[in-house]
């Protein structure tokens, strides 16, 4: 016998039905996964701290102002050894050093008209253990932070936090003189916070993530009332990071499509890229900048 067709079924009048062919594929809405910044500002930042404390190290020249056998470990680092424990105990350099380049003094900031010191004070630091304290946390917050929004963000309010912790610590210093890039990453930390709350519907486990934020923000500020450390540097930094992440770090609520990832022929409902509280939140935090 031959080969054997089965004929396809036939309609009288439209002849032979043809295949239907397959559906075609849904249309996908969702905007690709965002790609993280490269993380290179925070790294400069840390670089150039620790490049300051080096310089501050070698100005301070402990060996040529005094007893050269006070001086810590002046055997083996000469010029860049550190002050006696009696007069900084955090092994670093004299009082008089920070102030000469650029530490933050009420008096000469408010009578001497200086007031570059708000900033220059940022980069400076009592001692060793100060400095890493400070970078091991800079490193920890600032590069995940610099990742998802960028460099031109993050510098903006890393330099305004350290600014508002600095004016902070100027209108309640005492007579010692006030270093440290500690308002700055106080700063980071009020803005982790507010980033939590404007982006509340992108979360989630919302709760989880506020409980352990706050955990960590008040363990920070509670170390601020140790004896010798500036809390009201630390309480400006935060307050003026907190108030500018609501501006700076506001992202689009969940299930908002950009038009540009919609296909073209495919008209559908989309959400508003923000929230009515995200707008109230971005222009309160920045009339209180203001008036601030």
């Amino acid at each position: 016998m031959g080969n054997f067709r089965p004929t396809p079924p036939c309609d009288l009048e439209t002849g032979p039905l043809k295949a239907r062919p397959p559906p075609p594929p849904s249309p996908y809405f969702h905007p690709p996964a965002p790609q993280s910044w490269f993380s290179w500002l925070v790294p400069l930042i840390f670089a150039a701290n620790i490049a300051m404390f080096v310089y501050t190290m070698y100005y301070n020249d402990c060996p040529a102002h005094g007893n050269k056998d006070d001086c810590i470990f002046h055997k083996y680092l000469g010029r860049f050894s550190f002050q006696p424990f009696k007069e900084n105990a955090l092994l670093g350099p004299s009082s008089n050093t920070l102030v000469k380049l650029g530490g933050l003094e009420k008096k000469l900031v408010v009578e001497g008209g200086e007031g570059w010191r708000l900033l220059s004070c940022m980069w400076l630091h009592v001692g060793v253990v100060h400095l890493a304290a400070n970078m091991l946390s800079l490193l920890f917050i600032g590069i995940r932070l610099e990742q998802e929004f960028g460099f031109v963000r993050i510098g903006v309010l890393y330099l305004l936090a350290g600014f508002g912790g600095s004016l902070l610590s100027a209108l309640h210093a005492k007579s010692t003189v006030s270093v440290g890039a500690s308002g700055a990453l106080f700063g980071l930390l009020g803005a982790m916070l507010s980033e939590l709350l404007t982006n509340w519907t992108i979360y989630a486990n919302k709760c989880a993530a506020l409980f352990s934020l706050v955990i960590v923000i008040a363990i920070n500020l509670a170390v601020g009332f140790l004896p010798g450390v500036d809390n009201s540097a630390h309480i400006g930094g935060f307050i003026s990071g907190f108030l500018i992440g609501f501006i700076l770090l506001i992202r689009p609520q969940f299930g908002y499509v950009s038009r540009r990832y919609i296909p073209p022929g495919y008209e559908i409902k989309r959400k508003p890229k923000h929230k009515c509280y995200q707008y109230l939140y971005g222009i309160t935090s920045l009339v209180l900048l203001i008036l601030g």
